[in-house]
């Protein structure tokens, strides 16, 4: 099957189109090529284990994309994900797979020494429940990283109406734009469960891009920018409970 036409018959956002594409995660000019670029742009917010055991939770980690960028910082790559055929490929690349639903992690809480949530939050119907469980099992001074598809219309047309017509973009049927994020929801929801994130925007380098189109480049790179209005990328780290103060009645 094509990965072009995989998604035929199929609703928008269907986890199943992922169980279609799962042999292509690794093809670095596939359906998937994007989502490499931004892995290598997401692990440079994870910051190095600080003690042994130390956990990366990979939420929806499809292929293990994140594996080789932060093999290196000391931590056991647990990632999470819906497709069965997708953590099959993550294993294959070193990630201790999970199967499970973001809005219900199978994790204890405050278990995990960073999260991150790699172009996720665009997907979910429910942006609030599984915020929550992002930082439920987030451990107070770990760090939140997450990228995702801003709710404006020139996302809507950037990431779909064009995209879906370009090679390394999604394939059709991919995302549904009315799960776009609200950037200032995902904020105050973060902000409600302990972690105050900080936002930048991203897009694909113009260069390095067509260098990857013409053959020149094995892939492209994502750069920073201060727009957010169409994918970004957000960092917090959360906040340890408060505790009462001396001589305070902590009821």
């Amino acid at each position: 099957m094509s990965a072009r036409t995989a998604a035929a018959g199929r609703a928008r956002n269907d986890p199943a189109q992922y169980d279609d594409l799962a042999g292509t995660w690794w093809d670095r000019r596939g359906p998937f090529a994007m989502l490499h670029w931004l892995a290598a742009s997401r692990a440079t917010l994870v910051p190095p284990a600080t003690r042994p055991g130390a956990v990366l939770l990979d939420v929806a980690c499809g292929g293990g994309l994140l594996a080789p960028y932060v093999a290196g910082l000391g931590y056991r790559h647990v990632g999470l994900d819906l497709s069965a055929p997708s953590l099959a490929v993550a294993r294959d690349h070193g990630v201790r797979p999970v199967r499970t639903d973001a809005r219900l992690l199978p994790v204890a809480d405050g278990a995990a020494d960073v999260v991150v949530a790699g172009e996720c939050l665009e997907h979910v119907p429910d942006l609030p429940l599984v915020v929550s469980e992002l930082c439920r099992v987030l451990r107070p001074g770990g760090t939140l990283v997450a990228d995702t598809i801003a709710d404006t219309r020139i996302a809507r047309f950037i990431t779909v109406t064009l995209a879906e017509r370009l090679p390394g973009g999604p394939p059709p049927g991919l995302h549904d734009p009315r799960l776009f994020v609200n950037r200032r929801q995902l904020v105050d929801e973060c902000a409600r469960n302990g972690v105050a994130l900080e936002l930048t925007g991203l897009r694909p380098s113009v260069p390095a891009t067509v260098a990857w189109l013409t053959g020149r480049r094995p892939e492209s790179r994502m750069v920073r920018t201060r727009l957010t209005l169409v994918l970004f990328q957000a960092v917090g780290v959360k906040q340890a409970p408060a505790t009462p103060s001396e001589g305070e009645d902590p009821a």
